[in-house]
Order: structure tokens, then C-alpha cells, then sequence
């Protein structure tokens, strides 16, 4: 049964998984065919449940055999009635309206995708420019193929393909360069160059001229004169002067076919031919058209109209600050329609730091960020990095950051000088690329035999990359008088360290040798102890080698 009044709008959110084909914004998520009677499809709307409708359908659902809803079919998202019905238990379709007056329902065939856009071409469906590939269109649809510049190449192929259940009826068309961009080479087909002087006119999807009537049209075949002269040829019936340009700078490559006060007689194919019978043309239609005004809405957007017949123009701007979205310029067109719908002012925003891989280097932070026209986005690293780059970048009217994103490289100081007669005792970091040290690395001095360390024992690689002293320095002792005896400060052994080191030592205070690996010292050797006279109670243990034991 067909569903009437409020019972047709609550089915019309109702979408089939059969319906994979249609872009609709609804879905059914389980059927069950396990009986005559169809389930009722749990009804989804933007992905969240309605309730209330789900329940209305279950304790109504046993009389329901058909549902129509509304598909959105192809890449204009173009509205169709559409239905699908219960046959044994199963739901069958979708079947939706055609696109003639009075359409039946008919089954949806397969829809063709368009994989590849030549930059020379301009393709268009339904009035409206198809900038990316990739795109599907339903069974049916038609394109319109041209090239960009009419009459700097010449279109070879199908002008229209259109799909029938999954396939094109032909491959797109090929635009080949002329005369012009080929350095007048003699196997090109010759350019002809169009000049409207008075009057307006306007290249359709289709790939003809079409002008208003009253315009003066100039067509210009480019052709090498030294070589020969090209020939004009028309379908029309009326007569046209042509020949070869008289300004100096145009005598040489110009032969001229021109049409003055246009009219609708005029319209028709414009041949011009090579000496060698290689041909290039144009379609004019002389037709009165005239478009809707042009209608602005929005505080920040606005408009400069040349009027409204065909080939006049209306230019859009928007204040500093924001960017026009969507066609810049409209055309009046032949269709009576502009060439693109009216556009809008969107602010400008540079891409944001804060989303997803806004920021690639781990160790960079953002201490301000900004990204609409003007603002900035201030950097910073972490603890132990440096910036390098800009420390900031300015978001610019072209919706780009004013430079690349800084980096952040770590902080690393030199080695530290070793002093004369010294050495590194301890260093907590070790060092990095090229024996450089990471910020916060420490290092410590000490001094060989019996010389004295002036300065800082220990220095720390700061965030500036340089040590938080300089390197100390060692001396030789001059001695020192303590309770009138002299006291010198041991050096350290041959193959060993003393430990620990000190600038002078009291009465007590004990030294232990400790060997480096592969050599030892006597068990009973390896302390000294400093006596209240200043003197040490026993010479320096040696370090000896494993060997010599």
C-alpha cells in the first residue's frame, strides 16, 4: 500500500542497505526475511535512533508493503522519489523516479566515475564545473567536455559522453594545441584567436560562443602568411569579409574573418583550413538572453555587475581579511542562468597548530596561537632545545603561515678544556655527537702528582651551551706550614687515582689508592693516614700489573 500524509514523512528517513548506491544520510540497521511479511527497518536519521517512530512502525508495520523516501543521488546530491517494496518477505530495490516529466520508477543502474580531468579541459554537468576527479555519476547523466581556451586548441572526440549502467558511451575528448602553441609548425591545426571589440559573449559548457546580438566578433586564424593563406568557410548563408590584417604587428599571422551587428542569422560553424587541409573551428550562437539580477546576501560581501545579458559578467570581492568561497567571477550564460552560484565571504584561517600534525616536531610548544588573518603563533622548545627559525610566523591574507615551522635542536656544549697536569674524574653524561655534552651534564677535575686545583672541581653544561664555570687549573704546590710542619698533598700513582682529592688535608684524614683495571696495590699498602705532624704514616701505595705479581 502507498503511505499517505504522516505516514509517507516518517518513511521518507527510511534507507535500504540495498540503497549503497544513493548518497543518503540514513540507513537501515537489520531486516529479517524469515517471513512473508517484511521486518520493520529500524529507522536511523543522521545516525541517532528515533524512538518514538520505531514504535509507531512496529505496531503498524504488518499493513505496509511499500516505503518511498527521498535519495540523494550523484555528486549534485539531486533529490528522487524513490521506494522500495516487499516481495516475499523481502525487501526489493530501490526504484526512483526517472528524470523526464511524469517518470515511472525505474530500477537505479550502475553509475559511471569520471577518473581523470585533463588541465586543458573544462567538464561540467548539469551547469556546474567538475573540478575533481574521482567523482561518481548516476546512470543517465550527461557531461559537457570543452577546452579551457576555445580556439588555442581543438577538441577531437565525444563532446558528450554520457553513462549507461556503469559505462561511458565514449572516452573523453582530447584537446589539441594549435598553430599558437606550437611555434606555427605546418601539421597543426591553425588557432583562431576570438576578439568581441563591442558587444558581450560567452563560451558555454557545451564548447560554443554565444553572443548577444549587436556584437562585432572578430575571429582571427593564425596562420605563417609566408608559408600560404588559410581559407574561411561558414555554414551560415550570409557573406563575411575576410583577409589578411592590415596593422604591421598582424600582417604576417592574422587572417581575419569579421562579423559585424550580429545577428541571429549569424549563427553557425566558422572553418578556417591550411593550406594543407588541416582544420580548426568555432560555434557561434547569436541569441538574446538575459539573466536574473544578481542577488547579494551578507554583510561582508559584495559585487560589481556589468549587467545581465548574456556575457556580462559580475565580480565579487570580500573585505580584507576574508576570502571569496566558491566562483570569484559569473558569467551570464545561454542557458539564462550565471555560470556558478553566488558565492560567499569566509574569514581567512590559516591551517591550526593545535589539530593533528599541526606541530611534526616533538619537542616544539606553542606559547600563543592565532590562526585567523593576522594572528600569530608563538614557539618555544622544551628544556635542553634550542629554536631554530623564526620564533613566530603571522598568519597572511592567502591563508598560509608567513614561513616554514622552527625546529627544535637540542642544547649541547663543547668538551671542556682538560687543564695542564689534569684530568675528568666523573662525567654523569656521556658525551654526545662529536663528544659534545647534553645540558645537565656534569663533569668533574682533578689534578696529576702533587699539583693543586684553582677553580670549580665541577661544571654543568647549561641551557645556555656553555659550561656553568671555566675549566680549573692546576698548579704546582708550594706547601704548606701546618703546626710548623710542611705538608705536601700526594699525586696521584701511576696506573691508579687517590681518593678522595682535596686542597689540603688535617690530621686523620686517610688516602685510599684504587687501581685501574688490570693492576693492583698491596692489601696492607692501600691506605695512608695524615699524622698530626703533617706528615703522611707511609710512602703512596703503587699500582702493579697483574703480571708482575
Amino acid at each position: 500500500m502507498h503511505l499517505m500524509g504522516n505516514d509517507a514523512v516518517l518513511f521518507s528517513v527510511v534507507l535500504l542497505s540495498a540503497l549503497s548506491i544513493l548518497s543518503g544520510r540514513c540507513k537501515v540497521l537489520r531486516e529479517d526475511f524469515t517471513s512473508t511479511i517484511c521486518s520493520p527497518p529500524l529507522l536511523v536519521v543522521n545516525g541517532s535512533e528515533t524512538v518514538k517512530g520505531e514504535f509507531r512502525i512496529r505496531s503498524q508495520f504488518s499493513h505496509v508493503k511499500e516505503v518511498k523516501f527521498s535519495g540523494s543521488i550523484g555528486p549534485l546530491g539531486e533529490k528522487r522519489l524513490c521506494k522500495i517494496k516487499c516481495i516475499g518477505g523481502k525487501w526489493v530495490g530501490p526504484l526512483c523516479v526517472g528524470q523526464q516529466v511524469n517518470g515511472r520508477f525505474e530500477s537505479l543502474l550502475k553509475s559511471c566515475k569520471l577518473h581523470y580531468i585533463n588541465p586543458n579541459q573544462v567538464v561540467t554537468f548539469k551547469n556546474v564545473i567538475i573540478n575533481n576527479p574521482g567523482v561518481a555519476f548516476p546512470h543517465g547523466s550527461q557531461l559537457q567536455v570543452r577546452c579551457r581556451e576555445l580556439g588555442l586548441y581543438k577538441l577531437l572526440g565525444t563532446a558528450s559522453p554520457r553513462c549507461l549502467n556503469g559505462d561511458w558511451t565514449s572516452r573523453l575528448p582530447s584537446c589539441v594545441p594549435t598553430t599558437f602553441l606550437t611555434n606555427f609548425t605546418e601539421d597543426a591545426p591553425p588557432t583562431i584567436l576570438i576578439k568581441i571589440p563591442s558587444g558581450s559573449a560567452s563560451v558555454e559548457p557545451a564548447g560554443y560562443l554565444a553572443v548577444f546580438p549587436g556584437s562585432t566578433i572578430h575571429f582571427e586564424c593564425l596562420y605563417q602568411r609566408r608559408v600560404g593563406a588559410p581559407e574561411w568557410t561558414w555554414t551560415p548563408s550570409e557573406k563575411y569579409l575576410a583577409g589578411w590584417a592590415i596593422a604591421e604587428e598582424e600582417k604576417d599571422l592574422t587572417y581575419r574573418l569579421s562579423i559585424y551587428y550580429a545577428k541571429a542569422q549569424d549563427s553557425g560553424t566558422f572553418t578556417c583550413a591550411t593550406p594543407r587541409g588541416i582544420t580548426n573551428s568555432v560555434v557561434l550562437h547569436v541569441v538574446s538572453i538575459t539573466c536574473d539580477p544578481i542577488s547579494v546576501r551578507g554583510i561582508h560581501l559584495t559585487v560589481r555587475v556589468e549587467g545581465t545579458r548574456l556575457g556580462n559578467k559580475a565580480i565579487f570581492h570580500c573585505p580584507l581579511g576574508y576570502l571569496v568561497s566558491g566562483a570569484p567571477n559569473l558569467t551570464c550564460q545561454a542557458s539564462g542562468k550565471w555560470s556558478a552560484d553566488v558565492p560567499k565571504c569566509e574569514p581567512v584561517q590559516c591551517p591550526s597548530l593545535h589539530a593533528p600534525g599541526g606541530l611534526e616536531e616533538p619537542h616544539l610548544q606553542l606559547e600563543e596561537h592565532n590562526n585567523s588573518y593576522g594572528g600569530r603563533a608563538i614557539f618555544s622548545c622544551a628544556w635542553g632545545y634550542k629554536l631554530l627559525g623564526p620564533p613566530g610566523l603571522e598568519c597572511e591574507i592567502s591563508g598560509n603561515w608567513s614561513g616554514r615551522l622552527p625546529k627544535c635542536l637540542p642544547v649541547q656544549c663543547p668538551p671542556p678544556v682538560l687543564p695542564i697536569n689534569g684530568h675528568l674524574i666523573q662525567s654523569e653524561s656521556p658525551g654526545m655527537d662529536g663528544e659534545r655534552y647534553a645540558v645537565g651534564s656534569l663533569v668533574q677535575f682533578a689534578c696529576k702528582g702533587a699539583h693543586l686545583l684553582e677553580g670549580e672541581a665541577s661544571i654543568i653544561c647549561t641551557e645556555t651551551g656553555f659550561w656553568s664555570h671555566p675549566p680549573p687549573f692546576c698548579t704546582h704546590p708550594p706547601g704548606r706550614v701546618n703546626g710548623g710542619f710542611e705538608t705536601v698533598l700526594p699525586g696521584d700513582p701511576d696506573n691508579g687515582l687517590v681518593m678522595p682529592t682535596k686542597f689540603a688535608y688535617e690530621p686523620g684524614d686517610e688516602l685510599q689508592v684504587s687501581c685501574n683495571p688490570g693492576f693492583e696495590s698491596r692489601m696492607d699498602q692501600q691506605r695512608v693516614r695524615c699524622l698530626p705532624d703533617g706528615r703522611w704514616d707511609a710512602p703512596l701505595p703503587n699500582c702493579t700489573s697483574y703480571d708482575q705479581i
